[in-house]
């Protein structure tokens, strides 16, 4: 019994926290639920990759008080995000649209990966070619052919 609570407790511990304030709370629970999921996708510009749900930075603070705000004025989950990027710019959405200007962001690691396993694969080819024998060997002509096997035989004749 005691490994049980131990282990409640330590559960309890590890639990992601929330950094919203009760005084930061709204009274009607709807608006509260819409606040709380603006703000998981809402990125902390001090913390970079953490929402400001979870942030305890001062920005953050006032940034979760803004949304409630105008939720409490009537604007829609839309207009919040869009007067969040009207301010903070596409970097304050945790997952940002695709267009064009965020194109480098979505398709550099995939463009990336691609680069990586084509270099790989051209260096295992060429590594291959090395063991086995180029193919420009293949391509002599009989003269080229000729003075090659004179050179060969020229140095497997003479003692080492």
């Amino acid at each position: 019994m005691k490994v049980l609570a131990a282990l409640a407790l330590l559960l309890a511990l590890i639990a992601p926290a929330h950094a919203v304030d009760p005084d930061e709370m709204l009274a009607d629970r709807a608006l509260e639920a819409r606040a709380r999921a603006i703000s998981a996708e809402v990125r902390c510009v001090v913390c970079q990759n953490q929402s400001i749900d979870d942030s305890n930075a001062e920005i953050a603070r006032d940034m979760r008080r803004a949304i409630r705000e105008r939720l409490t004025q009537g604007d829609s989950d839309a207009e919040v995000v869009a007067f969040l990027r009207a301010r903070y710019g596409d970097y304050v959405l945790l997952r940002p649209p695709f267009d064009w200007r965020t194109g480098l962001l979505w398709l550099g690691p995939p463009l990336v990966l691609a680069l990586a396993g084509f270099a790989l694969w051209r260096r295992s080819r060429q590594t291959r070619l090395a063991r086995t024998g180029t193919p420009a060997a293949a391509e002599l002509s009989a003269a080229e052919r000729a003075r090659l096997d004179s050179l060969l035989g020229d140095d497997r004749e003479a003692p080492r």
